[in-house]
């Protein structure tokens, strides 16, 4: 008999995503034979997201279509929920800096209070894309920087379009 297959989630805005969340996601696919990127559904979130869960999605998909073992959904519940739902016993977060690290200790304290089955998995940022946060490219296009080596090709033309409007 085939052992359970190790799935993890990747939870996460993505608004938009960036070339550290592929790296992340990417780590996590050599990691588990199964990772789904969890896209949160802005309702929930009620904040002002710049493109709709179902453009997210879609960005993922295909900048992870070479990763066989990676799947994309949006979803709106609470993130161990979303897990236990899917079968996942962990859940992967990209980690940069230390204020990264307090609010994600703070959060894993009350994702294993609520499921103390599902671990918290964090994979440090590479140096590279230390620095990368999609608030922080969306100011940078904003003002007319170049972003086109910090996203995918894709996002980048589709954020200065909206950012045109």
């Amino acid at each position: 008999m085939a052992p359970d297959p190790r799935i993890a989630v990747c939870p996460g805005t993505y608004d938009p995503i960036t070339n550290g969340h592929l790296d992340v996601i990417s780590r996590a696919a050599g990691m588990f034979d199964e990772v789904v990127v969890a896209v949160v559904n802005a309702s929930v979130r009620k904040d002002n997201s710049l493109f709709s869960a179902e453009d997210r999605v879609g960005f993922i998909e295909r900048a992870t279509e070479h990763f066989p073992n990676v799947s994309v959904d949006a979803f709106d519940t609470l993130v161990v929920e979303y897990a236990r739902r899917r079968g996942a016993k962990a859940i992967v977060k990209g980690l940069r800096a230390i204020s990264d690290f307090e609010y994600e200790f703070e959060m894993n304290q009350l994702n294993r209070r609520l499921a103390p089955d599902v671990e918290s998995v964090f994979v440090m940022a590479s140096p590279q894309y230390s620095f990368l946060s999609s608030s922080g490219i969306k100011e940078m296009a904003t003002f007319g920087a170049d972003i086109r080596d910090l996203v995918p090709e894709e996002v980048a033309v589709r954020l200065q379009e909206a950012l045109a409007r």
